[in-house]
């Protein structure tokens, strides 16, 4: 794998502190609600934003293996969102 310039793993970095900003702010909504949909959205964006910085510290790094726990993690993500969903629905209704 190539090495990555100072000023790239530096610009890497500092995508990945503004995408850990913004799931303190979804983290927000979390909280608040106002409703159990709400909630589930923002803890999948959340998940998200966190697959995001594990790949792009992947990156900065030079480390393919957090490329390995972001998949895993996305899957994972994935998963917890379509359980959530499938418990907060209401009998007889439809995903």
């Amino acid at each position: 794998m190539s090495e990555v310039t100072p000023l790239v793993s530096d610009a890497l970095l500092g995508a990945a502190a503004a995408f850990v900003a913004l799931a303190v702010v979804v983290l927000f909504r979390v909280v608040k609600g106002p409703t159990m949909q709400d909630r589930v959205i923002a803890v999948n964006v959340i998940g998200s934003n966190t697959v995001v910085v594990l790949a792009l510290v992947a990156a900065a790094l030079g480390q393919p293996g957090y490329l390995d726990v972001a998949l895993v993690y996305a899957l994972l993500n994935f998963l917890m969102s379509i359980a959530i969903s499938k418990f907060t629905v209401e009998r007889g209704g439809v995903i």
